[in-house]
């Protein structure tokens, strides 16, 4: 087996394409199903890149799909690229200055992941042809991860059946392998139909929708104390009724995130948020329906692939910040809270430094206790499918909270660009050493096997529920 060198050098041969990459994709960021001008990007580098496209994977017109090599077993390389609402940001400064006001941002750095993907990819790509392996690699070009579950999609739509091992990685705010921590999660739509009247002259012939939503948010915030610690139930008003408060609300919709430490967990407590709707219904004298929106599945580890990309992570080192990566870092600390600083060391599993760190410049170890969040991914269903491992990788200040300006504003700046290409060396480094080496692909998948018998998949996605697409805008 060669060693890393070789896989390395074909990462720093492309990184110049892939870093203008990411920043194209920073500067017309798209939400779920909107990515079109993003996954346009990624298609011609792929394209350039001399890969096998499959465009509108899944259906899925902000879906790109690249295949490189023949025959042999199949690497799977997640990429994504979609931002969140209301985080524009002007990139490098260390306060709030949006570029556009009310528009959008990539406030979990899925410009870079998605590009670091496609980074490593190449790299793959290029030592497959240069060694004459017979071996495939795909890069997935993945929209909506931020509650549009497009892999969940993928993966019932079979486009995982023929992987081997799928590998991805996530910007954060230190570097270690991801623990296999997230919720499995569920947004539902809880619409309730009530009857309008005048709210001042008959409002005893109203029934309001809006009390009903009312009372089913009542009763869900009772059922917290009553339900798994590390289960979690959030909402949003999708509809409220109106603006006039001089009628009875006779329609009102909410949307209810119910999330899991794992799928069986997340099934009994969607069953339970669905009685208080109905209760809820019955004392408002409405009628509820409920509509799945999107749903996730908790992540699943697997061991021999973590120790694989862990030997990667020890033999790379830390990442090469310099001076001016540290002195912007330190500019960004001082918009947050010694509790956001604390909560990133929390995350690794690491005890904060005694003195103020920057950057983060170690290797966090396997097996640290506390690792890990609370969040759901739908890299989760990926991770049913086909044995999955992913990345941490530093590309912003020790203690940056993600979904927030500060995230988008160091988004473009050298620190995060030398992260996404140590991202992209542990991915591609990795791959090749589960392409080199069938006992770790065999090892991974008894693993995975092994889970599965305990715990068979079951998709969150109930029969009928399709990607909420957006129609592209056309000029």
């Amino acid at each position: 087996m060669q060693n890393s060198d070789v896989i390395w050098d074909n990462v720093d041969r492309h990184k110049r394409d892939l870093i203008g990459l990411s920043d194209r994709v920073f500067d017309m960021p798209e939400t779920l199903y909107n990515e079109y001008r993003s996954v346009a990007e990624h298609t011609a580098m792929l394209t350039e890149k001399g890969f096998r496209v499959t465009e509108n994977a899944a259906g899925i017109p902000t879906a790109v799909l690249g295949e490189a090599g023949d025959e042999g077993p199949v690497v799977a390389i997640l990429g994504e690229f979609d931002a969140l609402p209301y985080l524009s940001q002007e990139p490098g400064i260390a306060e709030p200055s949006p570029l556009e006001d009310g528009g959008n941002g990539h406030g979990c750095g899925h410009n870079l992941l998605g590009a670091a993907a496609l980074l490593a990819a190449i790299a793959v790509k290029d030592w497959l042809e240069e060694s004459g392996i017979k071996a495939r690699v795909r890069y997935y070009g993945c929209p909506a991860e931020e509650g549009g579950a497009a892999k969940a999609f993928m993966v019932r739509e079979g486009l995982f059946d023929d992987v081997d091992v799928a590998i991805s990685w996530h910007p954060a705010t230190f570097t270690a392998v991801s623990r296999a921590n997230s919720l499995a999660n569920t947004r539902i739509d809880f619409t309730f139909h009530g009857k309008a009247s005048h709210a001042a002259a008959s409002p005893e012939l109203g029934r309001s929708a809006l009390d009903a939503v009312e009372l089913m948010n009542i009763g869900v915030n009772y059922m917290r104390e009553h339900m798994p610690d590390d289960a979690r139930v959030h909402y949003a008003y999708l509809d409220a009724g109106g603006v006039a408060p001089n009628v009875v609300q006779h329609r009102a919709t909410v949307r209810q995130l119910v999330r899991a430490r794992d799928l069986p967990g997340l099934r009994s407590l969607i069953e339970r948020v669905k009685k208080i709707a109905e209760g809820a219904a019955l004392m408002t004298e409405t009628r509820v329906e409920s509509n799945v929106f999107t749903g996730v599945s908790n992540l699943i580890g697997n061991r021999p692939l973590e120790e694989a990309m862990q030997a990667e992570l020890d033999r790379l080192g830390p990442i090469p910040f310099d001076d001016e990566d540290r002195a912007f870092a330190r500019e960004i600390q001082k918009t947050l809270t010694e509790d956001d600083i604390a909560v990133s060391f929390r995350r690794c599993g690491m005890p904060p430094p005694e003195e103020g760190l920057a950057l983060c410049d170690f290797v966090a170890p396997l097996d640290l206790p506390g690792a890990g969040g609370d969040g759901s991914t739908d890299v989760g269903d990926v991770s049913w499918a086909v044995p999955t491992v992913q990345a941490r990788i530093a590309t912003c200040a020790v203690g940056t909270p993600f979904h927030t300006w500060q995230t988008v504003a160091q988004g473009k700046v050298p620190a995060a660009h030398k992260g996404m290409v140590y991202a992209a060396k542990v991915m591609a480094a990795t791959a090749k050493r589960a392409i080199e080496d069938p006992s770790l692909r065999a090892k991974a998948k008894e693993t995975h096997s092994a889970y599965l018998q305990k715990i068979p998949y079951v998709c969150p996605l109930p029969e009928g529920v399709e990607p909420p697409i957006v129609k592209q805008a056309t000029s």
